[in-house]
């Protein structure tokens, strides 16, 4: 691997604008054979970190963003349960469930993402974790359904902080991109299986209470809890500033020497950083656009399919959550996918073959791969809806449909982090921010359009807004190199 390929603390952008980077150099360029000799040890280095702490770094992640995803799908199998209870009648007032939930997706991230550049990861993520499981539980509490969507907006805010961290997080502890790509694979797979559990769930326990439902994801969380409580810090700028203060106040002369690289955090360019990124990167820019499509989608399909499958052939809540499943089967197809070209191109790389050494083919053809299945299954989804056909051949539609998305996460996400680095929580947060905003919108106009375009015609055009977004991938192989190297932020990883 190249060095271009795995920049380090030194050589890469990290917290603050580039007056502190230069900053930093120049007072390295200066420093005493004792100042070197004590930043070669780097105690603030999370990669140094054993590989049973990383694993135990890696599960804790799975576990904030699977429980925070459980959530957010949670009420789909409990609308009729819902609507009896609190009498809203309204199908738009119900899907405000779902969407005020990711509202709190647009929002968290903008304050998430960048917090966890400027107090580090751990706090960030134990507290909007305890945050989740508390405003979870009172969703099963509430009094009424004013409360009710409250609780839900604030569960939501609290559950998108692992979305922008987790990919900092997991970039702070491997610096090898083969290891954070099967990582990161992975923890999508885990984590996206919450979304489409959600109305199964949901749509069994309801049938008890529509109370239930929050009492089973709340159980779920808490019994998480432990796991997470146990995530050690991992950003380097921040360990460092502790180490060198926890020498110098113990007297240690290694600490007096070392206080004046202490990291300058300019709080208001972190918190603006995810804005700035997404105006001026266009690599940042076009893949959280293709992105956002995949995930509006996403929840489009918990609102259309109790239209498809109870309302058009009249399933039950809990046999209508089973036509899920398939999405799992795509999930897990996804992620051997996913591993096998990994392992193909490393091998490619280690036999020095010419296009593995360009680092736009570790990831971006699966998410060439993923455009016709995402599309393929919009179509089926549509055209397959009959009568005369039974309704097990239109549910799977979500297996093409998942492993389509799940292929596009994984590559593109991945990607934004090779590039990214250090501050790819900002940019995962300005993404995460703008599929969100998606998530919110799409899904409130199901209704409406599945009522004036019909179940054939609604999900086909989505299917040609798919077909459109999906040569973004193909752009950047043709011109992702160029982009990059004319970026402030994303150059280091094609210099």
């Amino acid at each position: 691997m190249s060095k271009a390929t795995m920049p380090t603390l030194d050589n890469s952008k990290p917290v603050g604008d580039m007056n502190v980077l230069e900053m930093e150099t120049n007072q390295s360029n200066t420093m005493s054979s004792r100042e070197s000799e004590f930043n070669d040890d780097e105690p603030w280095n999370a990669t140094k970190f054993s590989w049973k702490r990383k694993i135990l770094i890696i599960v804790a992640g799975f576990t904030c963003t699977f429980n925070g995803n459980l959530g957010s799908s949670m009420p789909s199998g409990a609308l009729d349960s819902i609507s009896e209870t609190f009498m809203v009648t309204e199908r738009l007032s119900l899907t405000l469930l779902n969407s005020l939930y990711m509202v709190g997706y647009v929002l968290g991230p903008l304050i998430f993402g960048p917090l966890s550049e400027y107090i580090g990861r751990r706090f960030v993520l134990i507290g909007t974790f305890i945050g989740y499981l508390t405003f979870m539980l009172l969703c099963s509490a509430a009094p009424s359904y004013p409360a009710l969507l409250s609780f839900r907006l604030l569960c939501g805010i609290s559950a998108a902080a692992p979305t922008t961290v987790i990919s900092g997080l997991y970039a702070d502890i491997l610096d090898n991109p083969s290891q954070r790509g099967t990582a990161m694979a992975v923890y999508m797979s885990v984590t996206t299986v919450g979304p489409v559990i959600g109305p199964l769930v949901s749509g069994f326990a309801s049938q008890i209470s529509w109370r239930w439902p929050f009492w089973v994801a709340g159980i779920v969380a808490a019994s998480g809890l432990p796991l997470v409580l146990t995530l050690p810090e991992t950003y380097a700028p921040v360990l460092k500033n502790r180490h060198i203060k926890r020498l110098s106040e113990k007297g240690d002369e290694r600490g007096a020497t070392t206080t004046d690289q202490l990291h300058v955090f300019s709080v208001q360019k972190i918190f603006l950083r995810p804005f700035t990124l997404m105006l001026t990167e266009p690599i940042l820019l076009f893949t959280a656009l293709y992105l956002a499509l995949a995930y509006a989608l996403m929840y489009l399909m918990f609102q259309a399919y109790p239209i498809v499958f109870q309302g058009f052939y009249g399933l039950s809540p809990g046999m209508a959550g089973v036509a899920y499943a398939p999405m799992i089967v795509g999930i897990i197809t996804a992620l051997a996918a996913f591993h096998a070209y990994s392992t193909f191109y490393d091998k490619a790389a280690k036999a020095g073959k010419g296009w593995a050494q360009r680092e736009l083919y570790r990831r971006l053809p699966m998410a060439c791969l993923a455009s016709p299945c995402m599309v393929i299954s919009l179509f089926w989804l549509g055209w397959t809806t009959q009568e005369n056909i039974s309704p097990v051949v239109p549910s799977i539609a979500g297996l093409f449909f998942a492993f389509g998305f799940q292929l596009l996460f994984m590559a593109m996400t991945n990607y934004l982090t090779d590039v990214f680095r250090q501050i790819s929580a900002s940019a995962q947060a300005a993404s995460s921010m703008t599929r969100s905003i998606g998530a919110v919108l799409l899904p409130l106009a199901t209704g409406p359009m599945y009522g004036q375009l019909g179940i054939h015609w609604a999900p086909s055009l989505l299917g040609f807004v798919a077909l459109a977004m999906g040569a973004i991938p193909f752009v950047f192989i043709r011109y992702g190199e160029a982009m990059a190297r004319r970026s402030k932020h994303a150059r280091d990883i094609y210099a």
